[in-house]
């Protein structure tokens, strides 16, 4: 039998967790199934031993179940359940043991509502982790990524095969220490940055919402998927999740279903030092249903009464708090921080061997359990061959709209759909770059068709509604204008989400230049995660005015040229930004960011949508054999300076080469030889003009070029006459191009 000391242990850690959100009288508490550790390294006898002891008393563990919520029955034999679970702890314990390094406490307690998740409720294809209509799983509690790494091997997914496992948070493994969607197949989103994730799922959920509004059929449903996740109390501490999941009641997401680790326990110890609010109640006041799962460690039959139930209602997101102790099983360091972010220890790893009844060496999995997980290989097939007919009946039955879903799909664009793109000429009249975007965007989505997106409740002034579209709206998910409200960063990590969900999908989201201080921890994420979206950042200078130095952005240009796979646009005029627009849909791993005026910039002669693929070119010049006197370099509204400075020297006697620096990052792509056409080296009389910080200008200008720029912080005037006190002027770069002669 189980030792006593160990029945009473589990007995005061799942009470402790329930009097901290409340009392229940509704129900016996759960045991640890397994005997006292004796703190030895047992051997393979007494491991057996131990499996027996195991068998004979799994009739020990009662059960909790919550009031109101129905109940299913198990869909596989309780003994390889409570197998399969220890493997997946079990896997991870060993993992982070091996690399020394790692969080194990969060897989041995969400271990259950795992199993079930990725056994016995999602859809999935471990043979093609890409195919369309899977079930989508995001561990927004990113630390804990060996409970992924753990479910995909155990579902047999070739990227984490048990080689993989061994070499956690090792060099070039394919199990890295957060899950990082671009490194292993059957990860969706990268996660770690607590809050991103469960805001990636709901752009998951919303992306499917959205799809499936404008695709299915009464007699076809092609269309079909759920979003899980898994999040932790550092992600309901972060603000994000707030900002996102606030949308996600608001938008009415059914098919997003959160899973709440409601542990308790955070890295300085529990979380009674710094968070005490009533979750349930924050969430059904966002709009939220939520069910209380009691007993996460062993209650299998409440975890899956409880996704039927959150099943079951489909006009709202479902929170499922699941009450369970970290560290499940380890005799000394359960319920603690010290098993929150270290290896056990290879005393404690036995204990816990010991504890649970595990006879198994490190990283083996019982056969049983091999044998019971390896059914999903062909169970997906047949799920993604299923699948496959009824989208070519669907196919057949509405052609056009198949190829439209086709395209977001695979991420294949229409043929010719660059042409819908707006050119202007010089006599055509000036206009902000954010107006000159809303043509652009109107353009695109007339053609691209998973082109959707919207604006931080400011898209009146950035621009970016989309004129033929209504509103995404619980009632209406099939239209393409995303209100996002003041949510700037749940607003990026959602965009992630819905960029990530399919290869065509793609989305924008707007608002102040600035205000990228407000969400740079998502656009990091879609930098890192590979993510394609487009953001369009209106007021991008001093050039906005009168709303002064809180709304002017400064240093934010040059800290996003630093940010690695981030293309940072400024475009000087219509045809410069249509080319910003070409590039930014085709790169779809690559997120762009586009620095739009507010202030009306006249369309320049030379300027072109070939141009800006370059990054950097010339748009005039009047030297020969490659050897102009100086060169003059700009961006966005300062390009029409330099221009214009030009023309002054050239009434000289100076011959002026002027480039436009559009892209820094789709410059050092170039070869050598384009780049020396543009900035050749033997001339090192070079002016840029940025109104913005120069930080960075010095790889563009060389050691003797000269940068105008600003490096203090704005002010609150009109535009032109702060162009003027800052010296962002024709006769600044004039003087500073004249000190070179």
């Amino acid at each position: 039998m189980a030792s006593t000391s160990s029945l009473a242990l589990s007995q005061a850690l799942l009470a402790r967790a329930i009097s901290h959100h409340g009392s229940d009288q509704r129900g016996s508490l759960p045991a640890f199934s397994g005997l006292k550790s004796t703190g030895s390294r047992a051997s393979a006898s007494s491991r057996r031993r131990i499996a027996q002891s195991m068998n004979k008393n799994r009739s020990l563990r009662p059960l909790v179940r919550a009031a109101a919520v129905e109940t299913v029955e198990p869909t596989t034999d309780s003994s390889i359940v409570d197998k399969s679970v220890n493997s997946i702890r079990f896997l991870a314990i060993d993992a982070v043991e091996k690399a020394k390094s790692g969080h194990p406490g969060l897989p041995m307690g969400c271990a259950p509502m795992a199993h079930i998740l990725y056994d016995e409720v999602m859809r999935y294809n471990p043979k093609n982790p890409y195919w369309f209509n899977r079930d989508r799983f995001v561990l927004s509690a990113g630390h804990g990524c060996m409970l992924l790494y753990a479910l995909l091997h155990l579902a047999g997914y070739d990227s984490v095969q048990e080689e993989d496992l061994k070499q956690f948070r090792q060099w070039g493994s394919k199990t890295p220490g957060h899950p990082e969607n671009f490194e292993t197949p059957g990860i969706e989103v990268t996660t770690g940055p607590l809050g991103q994730g469960i805001a990636n799922a709901v752009g998951l959920a919303l992306a499917e919402k959205h799809l499936a509004a404008r695709f299915n059929k009464p007699d076809a449903e092609v269309v079909d998927h759920y979003t899980y996740a898994i999040l932790g109390d550092g992600c309901q501490m972060e603000g994000i999740s707030n900002e996102a999941c606030s949308l996600a009641g608001h938008w009415g997401l059914g098919k997003l279903i959160a899973f709440y680790d409601d542990n308790h326990i955070s890295i300085d110890g529990d979380t009674e030092i710094a968070f005490t609010e009533n979750v349930d109640q924050r969430f059904e006041a966002l709009g939220w249903h939520v069910i209380w799962v009691k007993n996460g460690n062993t209650g299998y039959d409440e975890i899956r009464a409880a996704i039927k139930e959150a099943k079951a209602v489909t006009d709202k997101p479902t929170l499922i708090k699941v009450t369970t102790t970290i560290g499940y099983g380890s005799p000394n360091k359960a319920n603690s921080y010290s098993v929150h972010g270290a290896a056990l220890g290879e005393k404690e790893v036995e204990a816990t061997r010991n504890n649970l009844g595990w006879p198994y060496e490190p990283f083996q999995v019982p056969d049983d359990v091999k044998s019971h997980w390896s059914r999903h290989t062909p169970e997906g097939a047949t799920l993604e061959s299923d699948w496959s007919a009824k989208f070519a009946a669907y196919e057949k039955k509405y052609p056009e709209e198949a190829a439209e879903l086709k395209s977001i799909i695979t991420g294949e664009l229409p043929a010719g759909w660059e042409k819908a793109l707006p050119t202007y000429t010089p006599e055509s009249p000036g206009d902000a770059t954010r107006n000159l975007s809303q043509q652009c965007l109107n353009a695109l989505a007339k053609v691209v068709p998973g082109f959707l997106g919207g604006s931080a409740d400011l898209a009146s002034s950035n621009m970016t509604l989309l004129k033929a579209f209504g509103d995404f709206q619980k009632a209406t998910p099939e239209e393409r204008n995303l209100r996002f409200g003041v949510r700037e960063h749940g607003m990026g990590a959602i965009s992630n989400g819905i960029a990530l969900h399919s290869p065509g999908l793609i989305p924008y989201c707007a608002t102040f230049f600035v205000f990228t201080d407000y969400m740079r921890g998502a656009m990091r994420i879609s930098a890192l995660s590979e993510a394609g979206v487009i953001y369009v950042m209106t007021h991008d200078s001093i050039g906005l005015g009168e709303d002064g130095p809180t709304h002017q952005p400064i240093e934010h240009i040059a800290s996003f040229r630093a940010m690695p796979n981030t293309l940072m646009f400024r475009p000087a005029d219509g045809n410069e930004t249509a080319g910003a627009y070409k590039i930014a849909v085709t790169k779809r791993k690559t997120p762009s960011i586009l620095a739009l005026s507010r202030q009306k910039l006249p369309q320049l002669p030379g300027t072109s949508i070939e141009g800006v693929e370059k990054g950097g070119y010339t748009i005039s010049d009047d030297s020969s054999g490659n050897k102009p006197d100086v060169i003059l370099i700009g961006t966005g509204s300062e390009l029409e300076i330099a221009a214009q400075a030009a023309e002054v020297l050239r009434k000289e006697g100076k011959t002026v080469r002027v480039v436009s620096f559009v892209c820094w990052e789709l410059f050092d792509e170039q070869s050598d030889e384009y780049k020396e056409s543009v900035l050749p080296s033997d001339v090192s009389a070079r002016v840029s003009i940025e109104a913005a910080s120069t930080f960075g200008w010095g790889k563009i200008v060389g050691g003797k070029g000269k940068s105008i720029g600003i490096n203090s912080f704005g002010a609150s005037a009109p535009a032109p006459l702060l162009y003027k006190e800052f010296g962002i002027t024709v006769e600044a770069v004039v003087d500073a191009a004249k000190s070179f002669f």
